[in-house]
């Protein structure tokens, strides 16, 4: 198995004058938790009060720890900061986002002037990583007849039907998910119509588990739209609107409903707080179990 891609970047800062320094102006920053100078000896314990941030959908990248955030090339990109025994400041872009590492003489003023230096080779970064998940997973499915496609944690048989051509065999003990196209019909005819087909069904469940879910938690949502984006699950906003990635529809149910609990809980609780993290556990003991399994799943994608 070909080990985790994981892009690094050491920048150095301070004092040996023939390492570059970091810039002296810092742009505005946005709102974030910043983790106090007396716990910088270690890695933030307190959770980040993400949830609710005006932070835009589906053009941001967010590490499921982050506990610091930068606008990079009109991006939102939370991180996780942390001290180390190093040299200089560390970028590292992994499966999880992005890590910002420094040694304990480093200002947090000369690291988020650091972030935004290397602004655009982090965004880059980020980006291909993200899309190679994508591609790989979307890669494991061959769009035509007879192929297995991921469904509720199990799969589906891709069943392709041709405009005026008989009937194709599938296996008469499988769930068949049916494809209607002309003759001759490109792969990509086919896996878009497949996938108008996944997105009708993850509606419908996703629509389903709100209402389930909802009264337990004593909120009441607006709107459901279904998202597209690499890099997040899901998304709530004060107004009720929710926002659901439709892959989770590849997924097992128990993970479908931690991400519907998780983004209804935002409804109460417009950040990561521990009051958050309770409002999560009280309609669902086991999500930190549900959470570590959405983290393992193949699209990689993160919660807000």
């Amino acid at each position: 198995m070909r080990a985790p891609l994981q892009f690094v970047l050491d920048f150095f800062t301070g004092g040996d004058p023939a390492m570059p320094a970091a810039p002296s102006r810092v742009p505005a920053a946005m709102p974030m938790a910043q983790p106090s100078e007396s716990n910088q000896a270690g890695t933030p314990t307190n959770r980040p009060p993400l949830g609710g941030l005006p932070m835009p959908e589906s053009t941001g990248f967010t590490h499921p720890a982050a506990n610091r955030h930068a606008l990079l090339h009109g991006m939102t990109v939370s991180f996780l900061f942390e001290r180390a025994r190093r040299r200089s400041i560390g970028f590292l872009v992994g499966a999880e986002g992005l890590v910002v590492r420094a040694p304990s003489w480093v200002t947090l003023r000369e690291v988020d002037a650091a972030v935004q230096e290397k602004g655009a080779w982090i965004v880059a970064k980020l980006q291909q990583f993200k899309q190679r998940q994508t591609e790989q997973f979307q890669q494991a499915i061959v769009w035509t007849h007879g192929a297995e496609v991921p469904f509720l944690g199990g799969t589906v048989q891709l069943c392709v039907l041709q405009h005026g051509m008989p009937l194709q065999e599938v296996s008469p003990d499988v769930q068949r998910l049916p494809v209607s196209v002309p003759p001759g019909a490109s792969t990509t005819q086919v896996r878009e119509v497949a996938e108008a087909w996944l997105k009708k069904q993850a509606r419908q469940l996703f629509e389903q588990r709100l209402e389930h879910f909802a009264p337990l938690l004593g909120v009441r949502w607006s709107k459901l739209s279904l998202s597209s984006a690499n890099t997040r699950w899901g998304s709530a906003r004060n107004d009720g609107h929710i926002r659901l990635n439709w892959r989770l529809i590849h997924l097992p149910v128990s993970q479908i409903d931690y991400v519907v609990v998780h983004e209804l809980a935002h409804l109460r609780e417009m950040n990561h707080s521990p009051r958050f993290w309770e409002t999560v556990g009280e309609v669902m003991p086991d999500y930190a179990q549900r959470r570590k399994a959405l983290k393992q799943a193949p699209m990689g994608l993160a919660q807000d």
